[in-house]
């Protein structure tokens, strides 16, 4: 069925919609920026998580707020024996880059609805975002780290392909962080218990490698990667 306006609506359309843009376009960039400074690794003397294989995980997957980060393990309790080497998200950054660069000077404060400032603010940082550098050291190295689900196939089908990013709501409640944030992940076997916002630890070859998926650029990638449910340590 095709939507019919009155014609006094089709007049105000042309009028309202450059509003409503501007005014959502400020709220992701709000959204975005609040996500990217609330993002952080907890400490080593914070709780940690553990790992279990995804067929048997739980459904709950707690409570996250939007920008949230998952405990990490400290250096010294990774397993050697595994083979891979754990790491946060922070070592994915190269050194001296500045996310925030984009909103410097911007004052998201003094911005008003319909303000077109936040519209430019918000088309720079996803440009700048999605060429963000990465650190190449981590080229071929074998690595574990924990992370949030955001599917790339179907819903309700068992996953093969997802992207691993760092915070709760990262390209489904906000924009995507950071090209150098996320990682295009790929596993050998479909992984039916899996859904986009579960928490896992995903271990395999980091690869210094490009993609655009129709939720984010990412500059990682995992092929053959062994995905494992990360559940919240007790009393959290």
């Amino acid at each position: 069925m095709v939507a019919r306006f009155p014609e006094p609506m089709k007049a105000l359309i042309p009028r309202v919609l450059p509003v409503v843009v501007a005014i959502l376009a400020m709220l992701a960039l709000a959204a975005a920026v609040a996500a990217w400074r609330g993002f952080r690794p907890l400490s080593p003397e914070e709780p940690s998580g553990r790992a279990a294989p995804v067929p048997e995980a739980p459904d709950g997957q707690g409570n996250f707020a939007v920008g949230q980060a998952l405990p990490q393990l400290p250096a010294a309790a990774s397993a050697p024996a595994s083979g891979y080497r754990e790491i946060d998200w922070q070592a994915l950054l190269p050194k001296g880059w500045d996310p925030l660069a984009p909103f410097k000077g911007l004052k998201l404060e003094e911005i008003e609805d319909g303000d077109p400032r936040a519209q430019i603010a918000l088309y720079k940082a996803r440009q700048y975002w999605k060429r963000a550098p990465v650190e190449r050291s981590l080229d071929g190295v074998p690595v574990r780290l924990p992370g949030f689900v955001v599917s790339l196939d179907a819903e309700g089908e068992a996953m093969r392909e997802f992207l691993l990013v760092p915070y709760f709501g990262a390209c489904i409640h906000v924009p995507p962080p950071p090209a150098n944030q996320v990682i295009h992940v790929r596993t050998d076997h479909p992984l039916p218990a899996l859904r986009t916002m579960d928490t896992v630890w995903v271990s395999g070859v980091m690869r210094v490698e490009s993609a655009e998926t129709m939720m984010g650029y990412a500059g990682y990638a995992m092929h053959g990667a062994r995905v494992e449910r990360y559940l919240a340590p007790a009393g959290r």
